[in-house]
């Protein structure tokens, strides 16, 4: 008789799941294996240059005669071109003073916190373990674009936790999001007790980036709404990890009127219902109030007995800081107030280098007959 006629006992089904689930931890922790040696060798092969340098005054020409004699001694390998062997030794002098243990990324799951409780060199800005865990195509382009170390050891941590690719932190990288995160103006610290006010706070950010929609000067909130959902995907990205779309334009009914939600979301971090509504121009005090009563109605219909309050989100294009503060001070839920940037205004510097319309004019005329 063939197996697949045989009827699977009653916990077969529980377990494949423990074996699926086996088999992809045994992966993420191979990933990370392979990963951690990596970086740990071309730390060494960065300590090794350093050192000549130091002791026997090499200079930087023998990375260019090194880069050659590698290829040809070992042309099976990748990652030893000139200009990779020089990240290395930036790498090395970047992070002298780290000491990195034998296997320590073992331990951690990929897109799991590092809690400072579970990293035993915490107490320093960066740690061994973090850098063993992040790509080395992360490691190079942070060495590049990021030279404050505290903002640099922000995304390598942030990177990690949301599992960041090599494009979306250059991405994240140039909007400035460590400047954005945590800045909502909100009245989280009244309305939610700690640690989960902070959690909330550090969630939303300030001012979003929409620079993926195209809508003219005068677009209506409805046509906004549209092209968010139509990116639905970049729009999640935006707001950060955690956000599961739940509905647009959600109907709510109360009595005999119905009511449309802008966007529902549930995160799965924070464990609550979200709700964001979208607004043109100016914050106004009274979407304060209307936010709350959708807030109200959601822990009343949707929310379950585990699940925490719901917060409110009201993004519009010119927040008042001040002015939402004040309102949101007397609303008994949880709202933030953050503004949204369709295009993000050029630096001063690039400005100035860019032709005006009439230059450009002027210079096209000259090609015509």
């Amino acid at each position: 008789m063939s197996d697949q006629t045989i009827s699977p006992p009653t916990d077969y089904a529980a377990l494949l799941g423990d074996i699926k689930l086996r088999v992809r931890h045994a992966q993420t922790r191979a990933m990370l294996a392979v990963n951690a040696e990596l970086i740990r060798l071309y730390w060494d092969i960065g300590a090794l240059i350093h050192s000549r340098q130091q002791q026997q005054g090499w200079g930087a020409a023998v990375i260019p005669r090194l880069a050659r004699d590698l290829h040809n001694e070992l042309p099976e390998e990748k990652g030893f071109s000139e200009r990779n062997i020089k990240r290395m030794l930036a790498f090395y002098r970047e992070y002298a003073d780290l000491e990195f243990v034998p296997q320590p990324v073992a331990q951690i799951e990929a897109g799991s916190p590092l809690a400072p409780e579970k990293v035993p060199h915490a107490a320093a800005l960066f740690s061994a373990e973090l850098i063993l865990a992040l790509p080395w195509g992360h490691h190079a382009e942070l060495m590049s674009k990021v030279k404050d170390p505290a903002t640099r050891q922000w995304y390598m941590r942030t990177a990690f936790e949301n599992g960041w690719s090599r494009n979306i932190l250059l991405m994240q990288i140039e909007t400035a999001a460590h400047r954005r995160q945590g800045k909502t103006a909100s009245n989280f610290t009244l309305r939610l007790p700690k640690p989960d006010s902070d959690l909330v706070q550090q969630t939303l950010k300030d001012p979003y980036l929409f620079d993926f929609l195209t809508l003219e000067s005068g677009f209506h909130e409805r046509e906004l709404e549209t092209g968010l959902i139509a990116h639905l995907e970049k729009f999640l990205l935006e707001l950060g990890q955690g956000f599961a779309f739940v509905g647009r334009q959600y109907h709510i009914d109360i009595g005999d009127q119905d009511f449309y939600i802008d966007l529902l979301f549930y995160h799965l971090k924070l464990r609550c219902y979200v709700v964001i509504e979208l607004k043109r121009g100016d914050f106004k005090p009274e979407y304060a109030g209307k936010m709350s009563f959708y807030c109200s109605v959601v822990d009343d219909q949707l929310r379950h007995e585990t699940d925490k309050p719901t917060i409110g989100l009201i993004l519009c294009q010119q927040p008042n800081r001040l002015l939402a503060e004040y309102a949101l001070r007397g609303v008994d839920n949880p709202i933030g107030v953050s503004g949204f940037e369709l295009t993000r205004a050029l630096p001063e510097t690039l400005q100035t280098s860019l032709p005006s319309i009439e230059q450009i004019e002027s210079e096209l005329g000259g090609f015509e007959q």
